[in-house]
């Protein structure tokens, strides 16, 4: 008998939490050797179990999936990561495919598909569930990554001058890129752009 397809998984909401755990440990062929609430302990699981694949959810506390999946891609780590969450976001997927992600998936898909994706992933395909591929391509992000990171610091509620200060740019300089940032988005205000960056998935 082959060895099995040992996870990681990770998600912040312990019910699903546990059921994913649960639906996972009940096939012969794969064995979760460890969970993790938040992404910087989904980190620290990869590290200390060397995984074949990352079953991660996207939003968590600390880094979220694809900051996960980002730094293992840094790494050049041979843990393959699979991404499964609500959220079907073109912007998301595009970040994702920038990582190097091995499968995208949504968690209304039926039980089946996702037990079928982590298999199809560990054995070397990609695997996106084809509404989000078409989400993707009809999306594009028309922000640039300085435009992306100071919404990002908006988003946790700093005033311009704050952000000036913790990103050491000028008052006049946020000014510009939060402008350039509203008028791409159609925004009325930096928190409204905020929010339409974060809910398309660029953020």
């Amino acid at each position: 008998m082959s060895e099995p397809i040992t996870v990681v998984l990770a998600e912040d909401q312990g019910m699903v939490l546990g059921a994913f755990a649960s639906l996972l440990d009940l096939q012969p062929d794969i064995e979760v050797v460890a969970t993790a609430a938040d992404g910087d302990e989904a980190l620290a699981a990869v590290d200390r179990h060397r995984p074949d694949v990352l079953l991660t959810d996207i939003e968590m506390p600390g880094r979220s999936g694809l900051d996960l999946a980002a730094e293992l891609n840094r790494r050049g780590s041979g843990v393959r990561v699979l991404i499964v969450t609500t959220f079907a976001r073109g912007g998301y997927l595009r970040r994702a495919m920038e990582a190097d992600v091995a499968g995208y998936v949504l968690k209304d898909a039926p039980v089946g598909d996702l037990v079928t994706a982590l298999r199809r992933v560990h054995a070397g395909e990609r695997v996106v569930a084809p509404e989000l591929a078409m989400a993707a391509w009809d999306s594009a992000d028309p922000l640039t990554e300085r435009e992306r990171e100071l919404l990002g610091v908006v988003l946790d509620g700093a005033t311009n001058t704050e952000i000036a200060t913790r990103l050491r740019l000028a008052d006049g300089t946020v000014r510009n890129y939060l402008s350039s940032a509203m008028a791409k988005l159609g925004a009325r205000n930096r928190t409204e752009a905020a929010r339409i960056a974060r809910d398309r998935g660029w953020l």
